[in-house]
């Protein structure tokens, strides 16, 4: 019987995951300081990184929207997965074998969450069809896949594979791997027929090559079919149905693949086909991708950013077309979506109508590589197509031209570039006045502007974001009115006092080892003027200083002990970027950070006492006057031998 997880258990799996290795799988990161690494945010759509990744304490945390947890967490939100289903993959990641409470065991094959049984069947399948690519009864394929210059290697790459005629061939094979009829109909890799409540199952995929379609993660999540026998009554291609696991708009062809040269290239080129995702990859343009059955979207712009870091320092997207009517309106549609991106956008068409498997094929792999350099800005390709659509020879003709550019010039979101492009359409429609047509183009602008604000389409003007929290500030929640959780108001930044106590909070949480001895007895007896920073202060001595020596465990206890509004703080104080370049100069600045904290304290102290000095009569009570003074000498005394150390 499955049980929960031992918590000795999960804690070792925490331990022994590397972060920043899992987090790399969905987002692309960069050094962002000595020990932090920085990328853009998987949970929501952001333009410049926030989303900040600290392997030594094992966390995460984002300064945009606030997202922020261990490696569990954030394979639980990626995956859609519960604690218990993260804690098992993460473990079977590192090779971990975990025990279960009260005799209890993980979860066998019958027993796995439903996404894990989607997966192992997808797995298998994906097993399956390349196994019988090899078949005798698969040269149709074979022969296929040779005449568009695609060897066994090719294949074997790309995991292509065949799906054999008949009606149950891949049935058999899950049944006889222990799948019901019932998780495989929630696979999309079967279709149901029959009269009523009769209905049986049979194989979706019959006589067809097969590719497999991953997720950034490189699981096989659904397949994309072409037909190949003439007596094939379904379309030329037939891809997986929505599912669980598949989601059109949210799958790209290749992206497990390419993710790697993405992110290093800055580059993302989008095709329109299996085939001619493996042409361009064996060509050497290895950042190719391509839609699954749906128009370029939102969802996949998401993917696309991450990977680009779309950042606005650079990075170029591609769009490649037929030079078909088609081709064109699949153009169009991308110039929608285009102004989602930072990065340059452009559109790259073969005029003979080619596409790059048919240019790989017939001309060579220079030719793939011509045509994605041969791109042109995509506004451009937009307003030039709409140009074409009129006989710019004639007066009237050039009327028309300009009335339909206009709406696509004032599109454009970025002042300048509309500029620009007023510029060039002034050019292209050879006329004298370059004004009038800005003049039409800014009146376009605002009048789109209106009809957003009445409740219409938005205008194309610049988008706007909600604000985000600050790297400086501690983004704390308050509590409710009631009075039963206290309200942690936010400090002001400039407040020299509340940022050094901030300081203070970063070093001890993220390098919790300096605490150690002596150390540790001078923090804990420390006091801390912002109250959420007492608060996480309080949380800290209430933790077991014998953890100081395991920063993901020292910061995992504290989160625990912490009021729950001030989880997110805490969380972003253990990732923040300490201002240093190497761990020798990390050391020097949280010794003279904790050095500041700790002169301080005295400060304080000796002004408490100053203020008792001051009150008394050294006449009346002679001893309690000398022990003051005592105590203000020693205290002095010890401030500066903390100067002297530092």
């Amino acid at each position: 019987m499955p049980g929960l997880i031992k918590r000795e258990d999960i804690d070792e799996v925490r331990q022994r995951t590397d972060i920043k290795e899992v987090v790399d799988g969905y987002v692309t990161l960069k050094g962002a300081g000595l020990g932090t690494f920085k990328g853009l945010c998987p949970f929501h759509d952001e333009r410049s990184p926030s989303f900040t990744v600290r392997p030594q304490v094992g966390r995460y945390h984002c300064f945009g929207c606030g997202e922020d947890g261990d490696v569990i967490a954030f394979v639980q939100k990626q995956d859609h997965s519960s604690f218990q289903e993260a804690v098992e993959k993460l473990a079977a990641r590192i090779g971990y074998e975990l025990r279960y409470e009260d005799g209890g065991t993980g979860p066998n094959r019958e027993e796995v969450g439903r996404r894990q049984r989607l997966l192992d069947a997808h797995k298998i399948a994906d097993e399956f069809f390349r196994a019988q690519l090899l078949t005798p009864g698969a040269a149709e394929a074979r022969t296929f896949l040779h005449g568009r210059g695609f060897d066994r290697a090719a294949a074997e790459h790309f995991g292509v594979g065949y799906a054999p005629q008949g009606w149950d061939a891949l049935l058999k094979h899950l049944r006889g791997r222990g799948f019901t009829d019932a998780e495989l109909k929630l696979t999309g890799m079967f279709s149901a027929g029959g009269p009523g409540n009769q209905q049986r199952i049979y194989d979706r995929f019959r006589g067809r090559l097969i590719w497999p379609i991953k997720d950034i993660a490189g699981d096989t999540i659904g397949f994309g079919a072409r037909r190949l026998y003439e007596d094939d009554q379904g379309p030329k291609y037939l891809n997986t149905p929505e599912t669980t696991l598949y989601k059109k708009s949210q799958v790209l062809y290749g992206i497990d693949l390419a993710k790697r040269s993405i992110a290093k290239d800055r580059q993302l080129v989008v095709v329109e086909g299996y085939t001619d995702v493996m042409a361009c990859h064996l060509a050497g343009i290895t950042t190719a991708v391509a839609t699954c059955g749906t128009a370029f979207g939102t969802e996949h712009i998401k993917i696309a950013r991450r990977l680009l870091s779309d950042d606005g320092t650079g990075g170029e997207v591609v769009f490649t077309f037929d030079g078909d009517a088609a081709g064109q309106k699949a153009a169009l549609r991308a110039f929608e979506e285009d102004q989602r991106f930072t990065a340059q956008t452009y559109v790259a068409v073969e005029p003979s109508g080619a596409d790059p498997c048919d240019l790989r094929q017939s001309r060579g792999d220079e030719a793939v590589h011509a045509l994605v350099q041969s791109r042109r800005p995509l506004f451009e390709f937009a307003i030039r197509t709409t140009l074409k659509q009129f006989n710019l020879d004639t007066v009237e003709g050039r009327v028309q031209g300009l009335k339909a550019s206009v709406p696509v010039v004032a599109a454009i979101r970025d002042a300048s570039t509309r500029t620009g492009y007023c510029q060039a359409l002034t050019g292209w429609l050879g006329m004298p006045d370059p004004n009038e047509v800005l003049r039409l183009v800014n009146a376009e602008v605002k009048n789109a502007g209106k009809r957003g604000d009445q409740g219409g389409a938005p205008g194309p003007g610049p988008r706007t974001s909600a604000p985000t929290a600050q790297p400086g500030g501690p983004g704390v929640a308050a509590g409710p009115p009631s009075g039963a959780v206290p309200s942690y108001h936010r400090p002001d930044p400039r407040d020299p006092v509340a940022s050094m106590e901030r300081q203070a909070l970063e070093v001890a949480l993220q390098e919790p080892s300096l605490l150690a001895g002596g150390i540790w007895e001078r923090f804990s007896v420390a006091r801390f003027a912002t109250p959420a920073f007492q608060a996480v202060h309080d949380a800290m001595r209430a933790t077991d200083p014998a953890l100081t020596g395991d920063p993901v465990r020292w910061v995992e206890q504290v989160m625990h002990e912490v009021p729950e509004p001030l989880r997110p703080l805490v969380s972003e104080l253990a990732v923040v970027p300490l201002p240093a370049s190497t761990e020798e100069a990390v050391r020097k600045y949280c010794r003279d950070i904790l050095s500041r904290l700790f002169e301080l304290q005295i400060t304080r102290v000796k002004a408490d006492k100053m203020g008792q000095l001051q009150r008394l009569d050294p006449a009346a009570d002679p001893e309690a006057y000398q022990r003051l003074n005592r105590e203000l000498m020693m205290l002095e005394m010890e401030r500066r031998s903390l100067r002297a150390e530092t």
